[in-house]
């Protein structure tokens, strides 16, 4: 019988931190920023040249370097590069600013979410990089660097799709491979195009035609002759997975010698999927227990038990036998069970937990893939079911539903400020945080806060929705409307409960991306 915790919360331990830190890395902005002031002509303007790196790494190798944030300087920063180690020999070099990881932009991500990134790239990562001091000088000229990122790729260039494709009783797998001209000596190993059979198996599950064939069931294609795919083939059974791209978006990955991975994939037609569930506290805390079980393979994981009843886990979607991944954003593989029940129970009245079930990690383990690479908000996916269900009606009565914020506590604390009409009821977003989580949760400048963490705060001063938030923790869970859909409800006299509280029963909260 493994340990077994019985998922409570706490607040006892939980660490306040201001919920308006000074902004003082936004050089477009200009806040606290004294870069912002030049006296160089326009003339002296140049356009920075970003360098590709691409690493590769051995099983149990570490890439050699440390990504940093640091107090006085901007962006994602590169340092203690290995001399003769996987980064040094990429390019990589110690002050270098992190733009792109696997063709996503992450100049303007929180740390975290690019550490995270850099962590489920498996063997090989992909990094667009600008030297310090063309970015320290290009931040002073207000240079965007989303434009500069996006200028590296052609235009109209599409990421690769990975696609799971399930035999059809009738048609098959309904795909086939032909060498792409050019390599087409029999025994050459090379590039491989599609063939589809119309309305097939493979078309429904996202392949075109006309794709070329990148990676089968984790084994890249290049290294394979077509007689040894076609083996893999007749061997795969009912299912395969396959990374394919359009060939012209294989053309432009060629020419900036870019490698087409698995990390930069849109998924098609995935039978398995991480979910992050999102909890709230009850009385009788979470819930759920938590225990360490051993598989009959010898595999030890961190299985969720015994979901009770009406519980905040039941309500979150949490399924009895599914494995834990992440608390919190933080993976858990590395951590001891003592560990974990700690992280769960500083987190206050608010967790969220990744998981999967035993047959997904199978499924991502067999591809050589983190189970985390596609993961799924849980609660996201249900509103946006709900809302897409709802929305004839919503374009009929032109109601405007309040939105749902979910923020975790990040570098920049919530990463937004609050304000008041002196002498008023009712607080408004008065500034976001260029990079933070209130950012990324979708709060705009002017939003009216109607809800923080479940209690209506619309009659409340300032100084009293301050103190809420920061009872919440590390967690915060907004309700918030745009100042003309607000004053619009109120002049209708509809009743803000009705429209808050109705699904709150079902669903408890919506969660927004972080």
């Amino acid at each position: 019988m493994g340990k077994r915790h019985n998922m409570r919360s706490s607040t006892d331990l939980v660490e306040i931190i201001g919920l308006t830190e000074k902004c003082t890395f936004n050089p477009k902005e200009g806040i606290d920023n004294p870069m912002m002031v030049t006296t160089e002509d326009a003339d002296s303007v140049s356009t920075p040249s970003p360098r590709l790196c691409v690493l590769k790494r051995e099983e149990g190798e570490s890439y050699g370097f440390h990504l940093r944030v640091e107090r006085g300087r901007e962006g994602h920063i590169i340092r203690n590069v290995v001399s003769g180690g996987v980064a040094g020999c990429s390019g990589l070099q110690d002050g270098d600013r992190l733009l792109e990881v696997n063709n996503c932009y992450v100049d303007d991500v929180p740390h975290p979410e690019v550490a995270r990134k850099i962590k489920l790239s498996g063997h090989q990562l992909c990094l667009l990089v600008l030297d310090g001091e063309e970015y320290e000088k290009a931040a002073s000229q207000g240079q965007d660097f989303r434009d500069l990122a996006r200028a590296h790729m052609a235009e109209g260039c599409k990421p690769p799709r990975i696609c799971h494709i399930t035999r059809d009783p009738v048609s098959g797998l309904g795909i086939n491979f032909t060498p792409v001209e050019g390599n087409a000596t029999p025994g050459e190993k090379g590039r491989f195009s599609v063939s589809l059979v119309t309305g097939g198996a493979a078309e429904r599950s996202g392949v075109c035609k006309g794709d070329h064939l990148v990676w089968m069931n984790g084994a890249t294609v290049s290294d394979l002759t077509h007689s040894a795919l076609s083996r893999m083939m007749k061997k795969c059974g009912d299912h395969i997975t396959i990374l394919v791209i359009d060939s012209e978006s294989e053309k432009n990955y060629m020419r900036q010698r870019m490698p087409i991975l698995p990390t930069m994939a849109v998924p098609h037609n995935l039978p398995h999927r991480a979910r992050t569930l999102h909890l709230v506290s009850g009385p009788e805390g979470y819930g759920f227990l938590l225990r360490l079980e051993k598989a009959p393979s010898g595999r030890t994981s961190h299985v969720l038990r015994e979901m009770h009843s009406g519980s905040p886990a039941e309500r979150a979607g949490m399924q009895d036998g599914e494995l834990l991944l992440e608390v919190n954003g933080e993976l858990v593989e590395s951590l001891m069970h003592e560990e974990i029940v700690d992280r769960v129970r500083l987190s206050g009245q608010q967790v969220s937990l990744t998981t999967i079930t035993l047959r997904g990690l199978e499924f991502y383990t067999q591809l050589g893939l983190s189970p985390l690479l596609f993961c799924e908000d849980a609660e996201r996916e249900k509103e946006s079911s709900i809302s897409a269900e709802q929305s004839p009606q919503k374009e009929m009565d032109g109601s405007c539903k309040p939105r749902h914020c979910y923020l975790q506590k990040g570098p920049l604390g919530f990463g937004f400020n609050l304000d008041c009409v002196p002498e008023s009821p009712g607080t408004f977003v008065s500034q976001v945080a260029f990079g933070g989580t209130g950012l990324s949760a979708g709060l705009l400048v002017g939003d009216v806060v109607m809800e923080v963490n479940g209690q209506n705060v619309e009659e409340k001063s300032l100084e009293d929705v301050i103190m809420l938030v920061k009872k919440g923790g590390n967690f915060l869970n907004l309700v918030v409307m745009e100042k003309a859909d607000y004053n619009q409800l109120k002049q209708t006299d509809t009743p803000t409960k009705d429209i808050t509280d109705s699904k709150q029963e079902e669903d408890n909260y919506e969660i927004s991306s972080l």
